[in-house]
């Protein structure tokens, strides 16, 4: 009896301890001061038809060609990709989508240094070229009508 006691105390136990030990679901975090930035590039015909380019040279082979998560890589990936045209992606900042641009997490690389002409980008800041800004108005347009 007192063994089945311990043995039962020690189930509980690592129960307990696994459940605690457990990873925590692996939120993508953005920095506040990412959060409150503003996109400086109005959304107009050109800014969105230079931020598809962009969309179509980086994105599309994973987000797929209307922005659902469905390319060609993405059933290679550990997780889905996006859905851009979601409400839980459109309602983010823009700062908030430049971040996860720039830095990337886990199967999503960071592209800070693979937009052109934006290699010596200052952090925090949208940087020298329209680029980052012209994808983000694109990515916009993406958004469930």
């Amino acid at each position: 009896m007192k063994t089945f006691i311990l043995m039962l105390v020690a189930l509980v136990f690592c129960t307990g301890l696994i459940a605690f030990i457990q990873p925590k679901q692996d939120q993508w975090k953005v920095p506040e001061k990412y959060e409150k930035m503003k996109n400086p590039i109005a959304s107009d015909e050109a800014s969105i038809k230079a931020g598809n380019t962009l969309y179509t040279a980086h994105c599309l082979t994973c987000h797929g060609t209307k922005g659902t998560g469905d390319g060609k890589k993405a059933q290679s990936l550990s997780k889905s990709p996006s859905d851009f045209t979601s409400a839980e992606f459109q309602k983010q900042t823009d700062g908030a989508l430049l971040y996860k641009i720039y830095f990337g997490h886990r199967d999503m690389p960071g592209f800070k240094n693979r937009i052109p002409d934006n290699e010596d980008v200052i952090e925090n800041s949208f940087g020298k070229t329209r680029s980052p800004g012209d994808l983000i108005n694109y990515l916009r347009t993406l958004a469930k009508k």
